[in-house]
């Protein structure tokens, strides 16, 4: 086999569409985009869920629109089985979490919850801790002390 003798499969390779040319091309005149209007001029781009300037139907539904509590806090969330990484009887606060690597950082409170379950008795400060949390790391011998929330600066 020669390189002159390789040829693509057929029907992989399609010329490409030259608008504009003519009419005798059967691409001439209009183009292929029809006659006039938005559709028809160049860099008309429409966005998902545009009615041609009436209001859409998104806007004009009030309950698909939803809805952002911007006052919400957003917590990093730690799972109690994360904590058997600290020695027994140990303090565990939200710096102690950051070098352990179990939170990234402390820009948000911090929330203990309960998936999993704890090995041995520990002192755990976090800013909120689920009651299943809490029960859990009670009934494991340690004790839960709730911090409060730091100045949020966002």
């Amino acid at each position: 086999m020669r390189q002159n003798e390789l040829f693509p499969a057929p029907g992989s390779k399609k010329n490409r569409k030259r608008v504009g040319r003519g009419d005798g091309s059967g691409h001439g005149t209009y183009s292929g985009r029809g006659c006039k209007g938005q559709k028809s001029r160049s860099g008309a781009r429409m966005t998902r869920g545009f009615e041609g300037g009436q209001l859409p139907l998104i806007k004009r539904l009030p309950r698909k629109r939803g809805f952002v509590n911007i006052f919400r806090t957003e917590y990093s969330v730690v799972s109690i089985n994360k904590l058997n990484v600290f020695e027994a009887g140990s303090e565990v606060t939200p710096e102690r979490l950051v070098a352990a690597g179990v939170v990234k950082s402390l820009q948000r409170p911090i929330k203990i919850l309960a998936e999993g379950d704890i090995a041995h008795p520990l002192v755990v400060k976090a800013n909120k801790f689920s009651a299943a949390a809490k029960a859990k790391i009670e009934a494991a011998g340690g004790t839960v002390e709730e911090i409060g929330h730091a100045a949020k600066t966002s």
